[in-house]
């Protein structure tokens, strides 16, 4: 085995912020009331995170940018019938490739939703006045519906970190934390 440097710095504080942000919306967000003040504070901070790691997707490091993990359906079946076949990587593999698309989506979909968004009461998104009564409600709507398949696939990214960490033996957490990943 020998450590390899994968995850660079800005790429590992990208993370933990988005996960810190995104875990806080989601607990504003059900604290409702005056917690929606915060809501949206965290609201924008996962703007800001999204438009830096879009930038680092192109201009990041060599394993941060979207072309050393380019999505292919045909490597991701491989890789779901028989993983030794597919050729290794040291950064995302073909599923991890996959969720992260679909995280940097569904994240973007539901904070472009949001500020557009209504809850009927008293809170509104900043750009709210610029959209009709029913363009807002449907935004609304694909934002609560968005809501529930971002945390369905938090889960099933919270579900393959524990596969990866105790059945396959691979230090996932740790080498985000320190940047170095173990490879054979």
């Amino acid at each position: 085995m020998s450590r390899i440097y994968v995850w660079d710095l800005p790429l590992r504080i990208f993370h933990w912020a988005l996960v810190g942000c995104v875990v806080a919306a989601i607990i504003s967000a059900n604290i409702g009331g005056n917690g929606f003040v915060w809501h949206f504070r965290f609201g924008y901070a996962v703007i800001v995170l999204l438009v830096f790691r879009l930038i680092w997707g192109f201009a990041g490091s060599r394993y941060a940018r979207f072309s050393s993990f380019p999505p292919s359906p045909g490597r991701a079946l491989a890789y779901l019938k028989d993983p030794a076949r597919v050729p290794a990587t040291h950064g995302h593999n073909p599923l991890g490739a996959f969720s992260v698309y679909a995280m940097l989506l569904l994240l973007c979909i539901q904070v472009g939703t949001g500020l557009f968004a209504n809850d009927d009461v008293m809170w509104e998104g900043p750009l709210r006045q610029y959209v009709s009564d029913s363009t807002s409600a449907l935004l609304t709507t694909v934002h609560k519906i968005n809501r529930i398949a971002l945390i369905s696939l938090i889960g099933l990214h919270l579900a393959a970190i524990i596969f990866y960490t105790r059945i396959k033996k691979e230090k996932l957490v740790k080498a985000m934390i320190s940047g170095y990943k173990d490879v054979s």
